[in-house]
């Protein structure tokens, strides 16, 4: 018998049994469905991150300390690695470091990390927010690039800002944002909250106060034993114009740059304030003026990361960066895949056992025709292969139609977990990724599954005795 007689035959023999033959079917489609809806979970959370990283270029930018932290006795609960940096000289980081680093050819831009408490005042409105000051070179980077209104500062000494689209909405105001479908709260509606346009923000002035040390208690420290009542703090408050609002966030969106306020650093550094922004200058006690608290370092390529991190470790200074994390990241993604798919495999396998009862109850049936063709001189392998036909056919069609229902039950399951997002303010996600591969392994997965379940069908069929075949009723 040649290829195509056995498959017809194959064929012809699962048709004769319609009903049972759907219902193995049916077994597959639901297994295949189950697996490849749980495994697009893995893969939906795995692209999310992994593109949120890259959006925000993590993968390419380190932060340089000034002395290392033991991140695996911090992630233990232990904060020992924290109070390290205070038992050993810290490495200063001052502008001779900074232009070092600068001048290495890998790096693309490197500049402090400043971040400063203030209270900022709009139209009636008062919010504490911190403040971050960029260089006006990040208006080429992530996530500054692609503001949802506006522009980033074009001077490092202009007395304008950027505001986060969060700020606004912790004011009150709700900006437009022709990518979201706002869905306002009871809450927010006796509020009388609306949805305004940028341009009712853009331009306007915000007054940012900040705390600073009163200079009457340094002119006269003791005054207060003569009786004077001085408030050894005092506030500062400047008027600034908003000229850009950035992109809401969302739970995926990686943003290290979070704040409420971006402002130019010469502009900053004219603004009085209490001269501590980060940890960083709370845990070090050695910490002198001219000094920074940390360094944020952006490299041209990936690959150019460990050189760049050798020659910093070189000078004396603590690195730390996500490409570190990226084998433990990628090693928690595989485990996770792993559980998601054995969990998936199991309905797949109770489908493997219902085609295994099928192919055994058309053996019982078909014995004499079996005996039949093998007394015309057909052999065992042709009746093996019969048998492997029709199980490759079983999984294939359940593989087709299993994809078409586990993509189904993921974008219903993904309407549904937007329905609660979205009236909570979040940004609608999706859960559920299909690569190509997860598509062509889950066929393959399925024709590999029936034909193992077909095996055993497929060798007692071919040891069928033909003379005991024909006298069978």
């Amino acid at each position: 018998m040649t290829f195509l007689d056995i498959t017809q035959i194959g064929f012809s023999n699962l048709w004769k049994t319609r009903l049972r033959t759907a219902l193995t079917i049916l077994g597959v489609v639901i297994g295949i469905g189950a697996l490849t809806s749980m495994v697009s979970f893995g893969t939906g959370m795995q692209k999310n991150i992994t593109d949120a990283f890259k959006k925000n270029d993590l993968f390419t930018s380190m932060n340089v300390t000034p002395g290392k932290i033991n991140l695996e006795s911090i992630q233990e609960g232990d904060l020992s690695g924290l109070s390290d940096l205070t038992k050993e000289k810290p490495f200063p980081l001052t502008d001779s470091i900074l232009e070092v680093i600068r001048a290495i050819p890998e790096v693309e831009i490197a500049f402090p990390e400043e971040t400063f408490a203030a209270r900022i005042q709009f139209k009636q409105e008062e919010l504490n927010t911190n403040v971050r000051i960029f260089p006006t070179a990040m208006q080429y980077y992530s996530p500054f690039n692609n503001l949802l209104a506006g522009q980033f500062y074009s001077s490092d000494s202009t007395r304008a800002v950027v505001v986060s689209w969060e700020t606004l909405k912790n004011l009150g105001i709700y900006v437009e944002d022709p990518t979201y479908e706002f869905h306002f709260t009871h809450e927010d509606s006796l509020k009388g909250a609306t949805i305004i346009s940028p341009d009712s923000v853009l331009g306007k002035k915000i007054q940012i106060i900040t705390a600073s040390i009163n200079p009457n208690i340094i002119r006269n420290p003791f005054g207060f034993l003569m009786g004077n009542r001085l408030d050894p703090f005092g506030e500062h408050t400047e008027e600034f114009e908003i000229i850009g609002i950035t992109r809401r966030y969302d739970d995926f969106n990686v943003n290290r740059f979070r704040a409420g306020i971006y402002m130019p650093v010469v502009t900053a550094k004219n603004i009085p304030r209490l001269n501590f922004s980060s940890v960083w200058d709370i845990l070090d006690s050695n910490k002198k003026d001219g000094t920074f608290s940390s360094i944020y370092v952006r490299v041209k390529e990936i690959n150019a990361m460990t050189k760049v991190r050798e020659q910093i470790e070189a000078m004396g200074a603590g690195v730390f960066s996500i490409a570190d994390q990226l084998k433990e990241i990628k090693r928690g993604f595989l485990i996770m895949d792993s559980l998601l798919g054995a969990i998936g495999s199991v309905a797949l396998i109770i489908a493997a056992l219902g085609i295994i009862n099928t192919m055994l109850m058309s053996i019982l049936e078909r014995t004499r025709e079996i005996g039949i063709m093998k007394a015309i001189g057909g052999s065992e392998n042709e009746i093996k292969l019969i048998f492997f036909v029709e199980a490759a056919f079983i999984g294939f069609i359940g593989a087709i139609f299993g994809l078409g229902l586990g993509w189904l039950v993921t974008r219903i399951a993904n309407q549904i977990i937007n329905a609660q997002l979205i009236p909570m303010g979040q940004i609608p996600v999706d859960l559920f990724y299909f690569p190509l591969w997860l598509i062509f392994g889950a066929m393959v997965f399925s024709i590999v599954i029936s034909l193992a379940a077909g095996l055993y069908p497929a060798i007692r069929a071919a040891r069928i005795d033909p003379v005991r075949a024909l006298r069978h009723d």
